[in-house]
């Protein structure tokens, strides 16, 4: 099992669709994602391409050499692609809304930056934590600074927007309903 998804995650990486030849249109996104990891992408009300232009206003895409600990878009791009569903989770706890995005954060050495928009309002960046590229393991969250999750009033996420860019300069984006990233 593990090596058909190593096959899988690597097929994924180099844009080759099931049959081993290189797809050129678009993949099939289980019905509660929308959106596209090719180009720019744009959510319905345009802020995608707003966040990206300004992300990548005086930023260059960085050296996409693998470096064996996921801190390039090159090794993470196909796992985020295969998590995108799980990439955000809401918990309503002790009367709040708390929005998690561990599993972006997990492997954000190889973005650039995430933003999100809640019930349809314009995208904003996410703050998070840096890289600790001089330890063995450049992607943990210490959480000494910053936590992996944002608080809002009990109820209010209904539905959320994310925009990936990464660290090459492509982007992906998502659209989630409240039922869809409910944790239990």
């Amino acid at each position: 099992m593990f090596h058909l998804v190593l096959v899988f995650t690597i097929a994924i990486g180099l844009g080759l669709g099931a049959s081993g030849n290189k797809s050129t249109g678009s993949v099939s996104v289980p019905s509660l994602l929308e959106g596209t990891s090719e180009g720019a992408g744009s959510l319905l009300d345009g802020t995608s391409e707003e966040v990206q232009q300004a992300a990548q206003d005086d930023w260059q895409p960085e050296d996409q050499t693998p470096t064996g600990k996921f801190t390039t878009a090159t090794e993470v791009k196909p796992i985020l692609s295969m998590t995108k569903p799980n990439w955000v989770a809401v918990r309503d706890y002790d009367g709040k809304d708390l929005l998690y995005f561990t599993n972006l954060l997990a492997w954000r050495c190889g973005l650039h930056q995430v933003s999100y928009g809640v019930n349809g309002a314009a995208e904003q960046p996410l703050d998070f934590e840096e890289c600790h590229l001089d330890t063995g393991q450049p992607n943990a969250l210490t959480m000494e600074t910053l936590m992996p999750f944002l608080t809002f009033d009990a109820g209010s996420i209904n539905s959320l927007s994310v925009t990936v860019i990464y660290d090459d300069g492509t982007t992906d984006t998502a659209t989630y309903q409240r039922s869809d990233i409910l944790m239990p």
